[in-house]
């Protein structure tokens, strides 16, 4: 019982981890791959070009969904708590 409550642990905190890094992820890597075709069609390669934008995205990203990400944490660090007596035995 207490390896499958481990193993059930662990999948849930995987996919807590993909829950809050997608929304940052994801409009980094788009932005990124925007910049990229741009710079391949106008033959620019500079490497701050392609940071800047991806920082500012992943900043707006932040602002925005910084407090579900900062909720869905609290809640996963407080449902773990709560389970530490069924963990232990």
């Amino acid at each position: 019982m207490q390896q499958e409550f481990v193993l059930t642990l662990g999948q849930r905190m995987l996919e807590v981890v993909a829950m809050l890094t997608a929304p940052l992820l994801i409009p980094a890597l788009l932005v990124g791959l925007l910049v990229g075709m741009f710079q391949a069609a106008t033959q620019i390669n500079e490497m701050t070009l392609s940071f800047i934008p991806k920082l500012m995205i992943v900043g707006v990203a932040l602002v925005v969904a910084g407090p579900w990400m900062l909720t869905t944490l609290i809640s996963f660090t407080r449902e773990l708590y709560l389970n530490i007596p069924a963990m232990i035995g």
